[in-house]
């Protein structure tokens, strides 16, 4: 079985930061990417929603992830996305359990 960690991350950008946010969130992507565990991170639009976004990112470890949030870059990047976001940081994670149909 796989102990792997799937995160569901949504956030809305502020009215008129919907651009900024979007290029912050690009700009964030490739780096998370490398970080030491990191099986997936993607970002996504929702459509026909201005400013809502969604990552979905995929661990090997919840202690992968742990590493993630709390490097240097993570906790220098959190205070200028809260700037630009609606909410909090963490009222927007889900972390999602898979399952599978019994054959």
């Amino acid at each position: 079985m796989n102990n792997y960690v799937t995160v569901l991350w949504e956030a809305q950008a502020k009215v008129g930061m919907e651009a900024e946010m979007k290029s912050f969130i690009t700009g964030v992507i490739t780096s998370s990417r490398y970080d030491a565990g990191c099986i997936d991170y993607e970002a996504h639009e929702v459509e026909g929603q201005a400013g809502k976004f969604i990552i979905i990112e995929r661990w090997e470890s919840m202690d992968a992830l742990q590493g993630h949030l709390n490097s240097t870059r993570s906790q220098e990047k959190g205070p200028q996305l809260l700037k630009m976001m609606e909410g909090s940081i963490e009222n927007g994670i889900r972390f999602l359990k898979p399952f599978r149909p019994v054959n």
